[in-house]
């Protein structure tokens, strides 16, 4: 069918809530609505009493002068790294200098930049001296046979076989000479953007959108210019290019594949899943897989009657909030309405199928004839990634982030040990490690005692949920923990955090880092704590605006985790706010004790990478930021004098969130992923807000890799 061009298309029947049209001070009508559900506009999933940070206050320990001189960027606890490719980690660095991984910093770790200035500019900006170049775009095509692609003619077999919409965790793993294999999460669709007015029938939009989730696996080469890189467009050479979409089946892992829960009638078995949903960030494993988190699935779930109140569990008792922890609820405004064409999103019709997604999923690229595997072990709650590592006595840990307000940091430990040979059946091993272990969750304590100041530190625990053979959490089993794992956390007493999202490890000092991005109620359904301090900050409607004070934390921070040896498998650690994010004008800000005058403004950071100086890496998601500017890329040091000089490197288009930062190929390439662009309340598809990467009059998400400049 071929769409018209009407002049006029009816704007979304929704009230903005700031001049701009923008919500909590921020974010676009339009992201609120399609990437999240509106989740802030429904009440908070955690309502536990406890889980702050100043319930255990008393319980401080006394060892202050140690970790603030820490928090100053001595370096004094930093610690050997873990190397992503080897089970062995590095000797520890001397005190305040950076391990020997540092010298071999790439050109993007080492050479000095001038920060981007801020901006609202429709395009991607870089320093003086980088360039970079569009590697995929939404709709191109990515298996042999795809079909010509275009939003005015659609058909569902273009939309499965191309680059899905929307484009969050990017993994490059090598292939030979100058090929790699690049994985991409498609977190969400927005029919908005995508779609012409009037060019395609309620059920059809349903079905594309359906589709353009999943991910896609695309073989990439080397560009001319050092550092470029760009999609193989000779198909027949690509074998292991593919699309996971909803036709693709998942295989359940662990404990809770198979249980009743799980149990489907289309899958009575439990363990084949169709397809995988709102996958946002990732990770690569050391054995060569990737790592994808399932987000904010529940929104895709919907129902014309009355959502179930509960589910029976094996003793027969009923858990009455196994839907609403969770976010899951009758929603009149869902623009998608899957559940009216397809039974597995209709809750009433399938109450279980809910239950197959919130999952981290396993994907290697080198298999593309492999089904992927949904790894129950690790928990379902809204994934935003997941972080591999091998900690010093050789078990695999996954760090995790449950990207909801007031809810939870989570970690992995596998029960068995990496092995580190190079052979194909160490590699079938190490594929096991996700299956079998112990899940954890954090607890945080403040050091302040009263009212805590900068720089805020403290101490931390651990708690068990669940092994594969024992569940820790009374009144529930193994698989009960597993899949409403929120639930098992808030009863046994873990801290409440502002949407942890991405959290990373920094493989030169051997640190944890969390990107905690927001909580608009913090200070009030939120009590403030040392861990999240922040109640009220500095904001501003445009770049050049006025700085102006609003309650909550809507800058969000960084939380640096020493875990107090190399061995990432250890109950305790301590910690410290690296960055209180904002204004440098806005007296709540920190810095990790760096001049606030020589540093850019950050606000929301969501996804973190480092490169092989230790520098950590900030990709940030207000689209635009409380600070009235488009997202961007930061670099910033995490040890040394320059410790805490964030500075800009890149910003992206108007109305785009800044994702998939990852460093390859020894720091000469830095791959990024502008989605939504022009994701701004009022845009519509014949009237759109952006038209980047501007390869045509629409915006395109697409996936990036900047380098310096020839």
């Amino acid at each position: 069918m071929t769409a018209t061009r009407p002049e006029n298309r009816p704007l979304l029947s929704l009230t903005p809530v700031s001049p701009e049209g923008y919500r909590h001070g921020s974010r676009s009508l339009l992201t609120c609505l399609y990437k999240c559900g509106n989740a802030c506009d429904h009440p908070e999933p955690n309502q536990t009493a406890t889980g702050h940070v100043q319930d255990e206050i008393s319980k401080a320990i006394a060892r202050r002068s140690v970790l603030r001189g820490a928090a100053a960027g001595t370096g004094a606890l930093m610690l050997g790294g873990v190397a992503a490719a080897s089970a062995a980690s590095p000797a520890a660095a001397a005190p305040g200098t950076l391990a020997a991984a540092a010298v071999k910093g790439g050109p993007l770790a080492r050479t000095k930049f001038r920060s981007v200035a801020p901006n609202r500019r429709d395009a991607v900006v870089l320093p003086d001296g980088f360039d970079h170049n569009v590697v995929i775009s939404w709709g191109d095509p990515v298996v042999e046979g795809a079909p010509a692609w275009s939003p005015y003619d659609l058909t569902l077999d273009a939309v499965k076989k191309t680059f899905g919409y929307n484009n969050d965790y990017v993994s490059v793993v090598p292939l030979s000479g100058d090929a790699a294999l690049m994985t991409v999460n498609h977190e969400y669709d927005d029919q908005t953007l995508m779609y012409p007015t009037g060019a395609y029938t309620e059920e059809q939009m349903a079905w594309f959108g359906i589709y353009s989730h999943g991910l896609s696996v695309v073989q990439i080469k080397r560009g001319l210019v050092p550092g470029s890189w760009y999609r193989e467009k000779n198909l027949a050479k690509a074998t292991k290019n593919r699309r996971i979409n909803a036709d693709t089946t998942f295989r359940a892992t662990g404990p809770a594949a198979g249980h009743p829960l799980l149990q489907t009638a289309a899958d009575p078995s439990g363990t084949a899943i169709k397809g995988t949903l709102n996958n946002c960030s990732g990770g690569t494993t050391p054995w060569g897989t990737v790592l994808s988190g399932e987000e904010n699935f529940n929104q895709y779930f919907n129902t014309e009657g009355t959502v179930p109140t509960g589910v029976t569990l094996d003793d027969g008792s009923t858990l009455t909030n196994a839907y609403t922890r969770y976010g899951i609820a009758k929603s009149g405004s869902d623009p998608r309405k899957w559940h009216k064409y397809d039974d597995r999103f209709d809750l009433e019709a399938e109450a279980h199928e809910v239950h197959r997604f919130g999952w981290i999923v396993e994907i290697d690229p080198m298999k593309p004839e492999q089904a992927p595997r949904k790894h129950t072990m690790l928990g379902r709650f809204k994934h935003e990634g997941a972080c591999a590592v091998i900690s010093g006595d050789k078990r695999a840990v996954v760090y995790m982030g449950d990207d909801e307000r007031g809810d939870y940091l989570y970690k992995f430990v596998s029960a068995d040990k990496y092995d580190e040979r190079a052979s194909a059946a160490a590699r079938r091993h190490n594929k096991t490690l996700l299956t079998k272990g112990t899940l954890f969750v954090a607890k945080v304590t403040g050091n302040d005692v009263g009212t805590p100041t900068a720089p805020y530190d403290g101490t931390g625990e651990w708690l068990p949920l669940t092994s594969d053979t024992q569940s820790f959490v009374p009144g529930m089993t193994v698989a009960e923990v597993l899949v409403f794992t929120r639930q098992a956390a808030d009863l046994v007493g873990p801290t409440k955090m502002d949407r942890p999202e991405d959290v990373e490890v920094n493989k030169v000092n051997g640190k944890v880092y969390a990107a905690l991005t927001n909580n608009s109620n913090r200070g009030s359904t939120f009590p403030a704590d040392e861990a999240n301090p922040v109640t009220s900050c500095g904001t501003r409607t445009s770049p050049g605006a006025p700085l102006v004070t609003q309650s909550g934390n809507r800058n969000g921070y960084v939380l640096e985790i020493t875990p107090g040896s190399d061995n990432h498998a250890r109950r305790t650690f301590t910690w410290d706010l690296f960055l209180v994010c904002g204004d440098p004008d806005s007296p709540e800000t920190y810095f990790a004790g760096y001049d606030k005058s020589k540093v850019s403004r950050i606000s929301c950071p969501d996804n973190v990478t480092f490169d092989a100086a230790g520098n950590l890496w900030i990709a940030t998601d207000g689209a635009p930021t409380p600070l009235g500017q488009n997202d961007g890329l930061f670099r910033v040091p995490t040890a040394g004098a320059e410790r805490g000089h964030v500075q800009c490197f890149l910003t992206v288009p108007k109305g785009a969130e800044t994702c998939g930062p990852l460093m390859y190929d020894g720091d000469k390439s830095l791959f990024f992923a502008p989605q939504h662009p022009g994701e701004i309340s009022g845009a519509v598809f014949e009237s759109p807000l952006s038209t980047w990467p501007n390869t045509h009059d629409f915006p395109r998400p697409s996936v990036c890799v900047a380098y310096q400049a020839r």
